[in-house]
């Protein structure tokens, strides 16, 4: 079976491809429950990929013969969920955010310093702690009518604070997400303060294996995600 979609231009992460966490997203959309996207490729803005969904419910993302994203459905996430951080204590990790307003994730439309139009999502170091938190309020357009944020909106807003985590293991080039692993537990909703964090898991080489988690406001675990991220060959 045969579907079609396009990632907009609004939703970009690097300048000129989609956010990775999103573009997954899009993928998962596809998969009933728990999922596992593999990114193969940077993802092509305002421009028709075709959507593969596989007998054995297997979703390839294809521009033209290029294979751009894979996912499949997974029963169950490894992950060792730290605890919760307060409201408090991810308004002053912001303070130590390491995002550059004019790097190349500068303009990404959850983590940019560029963008008036975003997430807001500036996950920087808790004190005290191995985790990156920011407080994130979902705006109405990211929800459904009811008030919930959209699967693929939940899945934009794990992967950036997962991506700056592994700098908290060490000095490490930041790397481009190649692997996401998301569950999501129960509905995140739109106009009320969330609080996002990260975490390293293990640097392999350059292989940076990292966490994400959503906690609503009374600390709830309500999404958590399993991200591979590669850095950039060393010249």
């Amino acid at each position: 079976m045969l579907d079609t979609v396009s990632i907009p231009r609004r939703f970009n992460g690097p300048l000129d491809s989609g956010q990775g966490g999103y573009s997954a997203g899009i993928v998962a959309g596809f998969i009933d429950g728990p999922a596992e996207v593999s990114l193969r490729r940077p993802v092509p803005l305002e421009r028709p990929l075709e959507v593969a969904c596989d007998q054995d419910a297997s979703v390839r993302l294809l521009d033209g013969d290029e294979l751009v994203a894979e996912g499949r459905p997974v029963e169950s996430i490894d992950l060792d969920v730290p605890e919760p951080v307060s409201a408090d204590e991810a308004r002053d990790a912001v303070r130590r955010y390491t995002g550059s307003p004019d790097g190349p994730f500068s303009r990404c439309f959850v983590c940019g310093l560029a963008r008036d139009d975003g997430f807001d999502i500036f996950a920087g170091q808790v004190t005290g702690r191995q985790v990156t938190a920011s407080p994130w309020t979902p705006p109405a357009w990211a929800a459904d009518d009811d008030g919930r944020v959209r699967p693929e909106f939940v899945w934009a807003a794990l992967d950036c604070p997962a991506s700056f985590a592994p700098g908290l293991a060490g000095d490490v080039p930041m790397g481009m997400l190649a692997r996401f692993s998301v569950r999501i537990d129960a509905p995140v909703m739109a106009g009320k303060e969330h609080v996002v964090i990260g975490w390293p898991i293990e640097i392999d080489g350059r292989k940076h294996h990292s966490g994400g988690a959503v906690f609503s406001p009374d600390g709830t675990l309500l999404a958590a995600a399993r991200a591979l991220l590669v850095a950039p060959r060393q010249t």
